[in-house]
């Protein structure tokens, strides 16, 4: 237990240090009631649409069973859910963050999301290398996965990309030649209009 508690807060201190040098731009946690946490990785979370449905994100990264470290109801941390590798999973206000800490070289480059979605929504591919959650009846964004991105700890740009396959978003990060822990993310929110 002590080991997954000391994952957990090396996980915690690698991802708030990147988070804290990217900006005001990134969405702080904070408890959100339409987000629903599920026990286990491999089961993921539900977040809301802004059509007032739900989508499900797993995280399928090899020891997919991992219970995770609860720390608040906006916050828990997934610990060796691939070798070498953590998730920080956030409630934002209008969504989840699943803020992939990667410890090592040994760990994948590619990270998978299984994406379930409600009724007439579909993925769609964006110029910026992200997806909208597209509504095709009515040809609206419900929602949308912001484009891939990861740092080094010194806080260098590390490849990042994401692919579709099937309904999986397959997340690859570049890890080679960098400073290790890696962070990078998968952020999921609902969609708002521009003001």
């Amino acid at each position: 237990m002590r080991h997954v508690r000391d994952g957990a807060a090396a996980a915690i201190d690698a991802a708030a240090r990147v988070l804290a040098v990217r900006g005001k731009s990134e969405p702080p946690e904070m408890e959100n009631p339409d987000v629903a946490w599920a026990g286990q990785a491999r089961e993921g979370v539900w977040a809301p649409t802004k059509d007032g449905q739900r989508i499900h994100i797993a995280i399928a990264c090899g020891a997919a069973d991992r219970m995770p470290v609860v720390l608040r109801p906006s916050l828990r941390v997934f610990v060796d859910v691939a070798t070498g590798t953590d998730i920080v999973a956030q409630t934002t206000a209008s969504g989840v963050r699943l803020v992939t800490v990667i410890r090592g070289p040994e760990a994948p480059q590619d990270f998978r999301f299984p994406i379930t979605l409600g009724e007439s929504l579909a993925l769609e591919a964006m110029p910026s290398g992200g997806f909208d959650v597209v509504h095709e009846r009515y040809g609206a964004t419900v929602g949308r996965f912001y484009s891939a991105w990861a740092f080094d700890s010194y806080f260098r740009p590390v490849d990042a990309e994401y692919d579709l396959e099937d309904s999986t978003i397959v997340m690859r990060i570049r890890h080679k030649d960098v400073e290790y822990p890696v962070v990078a993310d998968p952020l999921y929110e609902v969609y708002r209009d521009s003001p």
